[in-house]
């Protein structure tokens, strides 16, 4: 979401022919998280709210307030790079870094809750389950960190931005496969039964890392090749996905969650 140090580009396109693609792209990508975030979480949370329906605690509430505003902030600084608000870009940047931290510790704290309720019950399944919003809540913080160090750097910096926001969106599009197989009523949503194995999440996460790909499909067309922040992104997040189910069975792993119940 950074202004300045221009791109780059190795491209016969001339550079403000590229930055103005670039800025419309981000808007529309932005858009896009936009759309799945809000309309993965519209069945089992925005449409059941309004109806009274939805049964959960405040600080849900509290976590889809922000979550929500995140892709909202992103879309909003977006749409301010294109209209070369870059005043206002930076003065709401410093308030996404606020959003951000109360981000990631909501996530935790409601994470972490939610297991210790579960845990009793569901025993080794909710510890192993632990691990998928965990996950979201270490990769999310490490590239926004990424892309803040990296502000001077704009195509560093709105690219790593997306990443992190790449990072949320599993949960809200396993809304849709909840749905989609589970059914639509009054007070259904995922958390309130069993937890799901751990591999049963990663479609959804997976899919997720298409936002990703749309970026580096981009960059192909304007400078020839995907910038490095993708690729780097791409790789990690699909790599700690995949190892997400051995860790989650791990002996270390079940030690760790019954530390954390210790600890909270």
């Amino acid at each position: 979401m950074a202004t300045t140090s221009p791109d780059r580009i190795a491209d016969p396109l001339s550079r403000s022919a590229v930055e103005a693609s670039d800025a419309r792209f981000f808007v529309r990508l932005a858009g896009v998280c936009v759309i799945i975030a809000v309309g993965g979480f519209a069945p089992t949370y925005w449409l059941q709210v309004p109806a009274g329906t939805f049964i959960g605690t405040p600080l849900m509430h509290l976590h889809g307030l922000l979550y929500t505003g995140w892709v909202l902030l992103l879309f909003t600084q977006c749409r301010m790079i294109e209209k070369r608000s870059y005043r206002h870009h930076r003065a709401w940047g410093m308030a996404g870094i606020a959003l951000a931290a109360m981000m990631v510790a909501v996530g935790t704290a409601l994470a972490v809750r939610g297991f210790a309720e579960h845990v009793t019950i569901y025993g080794d399944a909710s510890r192993r389950f632990l691990i998928v919003p965990l996950f979201s809540m270490v990769s999310f913080p490490l590239f926004f960190s990424i892309a803040v160090a990296n502000v001077r750097s704009n195509d560093w910096h709105r690219r790593l931005m997306f990443v992190a926001t790449a990072s949320l969106l599993g949960a809200a599009l396993a809304r849709v496969f909840f749905t989609a197989f589970a059914g639509y009523g009054p007070g259904m949503r995922p958390g309130i039964g069993a937890p799901l194995a751990v591999n049963a999440t990663l479609g959804p996460v997976l899919l997720s890392n298409l936002i990703i790909v749309a970026g580096m499909v981009h960059d192909w067309r304007t400078r020839g090749k995907p910038h490095p922040a993708w690729t780097i992104g791409l790789v990690t997040l699909v790599g700690t996905e995949l190892l997400r189910t051995p860790i989650s069975a791990s002996p270390a792993w079940l030690h760790f969650a019954d530390w954390l119940l210790r600890a909270s």
